[in-house]
């Protein structure tokens, strides 16, 4: 299995500062607007402090350590080049397409790839551009929640994408499914595997992310618990609607999770080589064997929610059946008196009970009597 490779399609390229070849052209034209044509800088309108910024974070790490100061992108990445094991990292939320098209820029990213994270409708994958690798990868959060219905929203999920330099990692997080300043604060307290420069990040970033998945599934686990002794309980079982509902959102949290087997396999695998380092190829594999554990939970929670189900639907129809017996019983009795009403509503003439004194005492007797040993017979066979 091999990272896809693509070249840049961008006409008459030139090159830009860090040896890499420039493959975004949109934002050039949104540059020149800044800047102008003759690199003069243009005043900009001033900007509402209210407005929300897409950057988190922006740092410049050394030797696996944050250096002092606040830095923008374009001054980090100058910096980070300017010395050896050095790298940026560059956190952003939910950017629009005006606020990531300076950083694809300065970061030679291509426009497919920041696209992609503008718009994050993508299912999990691995690709390259030149020197720059694009991971996709998708985020899921367990919601909790009381009692299971059938409007219960039990996974939450988002993207995270990013992308690995040779000098910088960007992280584009959509949703709030998993958050990621927990990571840059784990990973900074571990200096020697930052040192290991931009994929020490993406490990951390693509752990944490299955490590939600285990917790997702987890939540889903316990919910299928008291679903199934909910369904199998005497007082009532839980409504198809509430099953159904959680085997939607099981297919969903399945959706974000299995395809992401196929990137992971790839950075473990031997065509990574030249690309990820071996150390951290270590790690990506112990991230491989919590996501395959978490598959085959998943798998397992579907089978079992498909026998809920089905027992569900099983005792829904045994209940429909013992209605249609109890109905089927109590008009069997009815008809011993509305064949009696029938007969004697036909007002014949010769009759010889109807002149008799004890023709009315004796038809009820006999029509409770009979009615009694009916009702008697269905209950004995469970019909009643």
């Amino acid at each position: 299995m091999r990272m896809a490779e693509r070249n840049s399609a961008t006409a008459g390229g030139n090159g830009h500062s860090g040896g890499r070849s420039r493959t975004w052209t949109a934002p050039v034209r949104a540059m020149t607007r800044i800047i102008g044509a003759d690199g003069a800088p243009r005043s900009t309108p001033a900007q509402d402090p209210s407005t929300r910024s897409a950057v988190v974070d922006c740092a410049l790490y050394v030797d696996g350590v944050r250096q002092d100061g606040q830095w923008d992108y374009a001054g980090a990445l100058a910096a980070a080049a300017a010395q050896p094991n050095a790298f940026v990292w560059l956190g952003l939320h939910e950017p629009s397409e005006q606020e990531m098209a300076p950083i694809a820029e300065a970061y030679g990213l291509h426009e497919l790839a920041v696209e992609d994270a503008i718009k994050a409708e993508q299912r999990p994958k691995l690709e390259r551009f030149n020197d720059v690798v694009f991971l996709v990868c998708r985020t899921a959060r367990y919601l909790e929640h009381g009692r299971l219905t059938e409007h219960s929203e039990v996974v939450e999920t988002g993207q995270v994408l990013i992308f690995i330099g040779p000098t910088f990692v960007i992280t584009v997080r959509h949703g709030n499914a998993a958050k990621l300043s927990p990571v840059r604060t784990d990973l900074e307290a571990r200096k020697e595997l930052l040192a290991q420069g931009p994929w020490a990040v993406a490990y951390a970033v693509t752990d944490r992310i299955v490590d939600h998945y285990i917790e997702v599934a987890d939540g889903i686990e316990d919910d299928l618990d008291a679903l199934e002794e909910e369904v199998f309980s005497r007082t009532g079982g839980a409504s198809i609607q509430s099953i159904y509902q959680l085997k939607r959102e099981l297919v969903e949290f399945r959706r974000a999770v299995v395809p992401f087997q196929r990137p992971l396999l790839t950075l473990t695998s031997d065509a990574s080589r030249g690309t990820v380092p071996k150390e951290i190829r270590r790690y990506f594999r112990d991230v491989q064997d919590h996501l395959s554990r978490t598959i085959e939970q998943i798998t397992a929670d579907d089978d079992l929610l498909n026998s809920i189900l089905q027992a569900r639907l099983a005792q829904v129809s045994v209940d429909q059946n013992n209605d249609m017996r109890k109905i089927a019983s109590w008009a069997a009795i009815a008809t011993v008196w509305t064949a009696a009403a029938g007969i004697y509503g036909m007002n014949f003439d010769f009759m010889p009970e109807l002149r008799w004194t004890f023709s009315y005492p004796v038809l009820i007797t006999l029509l409770v009597t009979t009615s009694v040993v009916l009702y008697r017979l269905f209950r004995r066979n469970g019909w009643l």
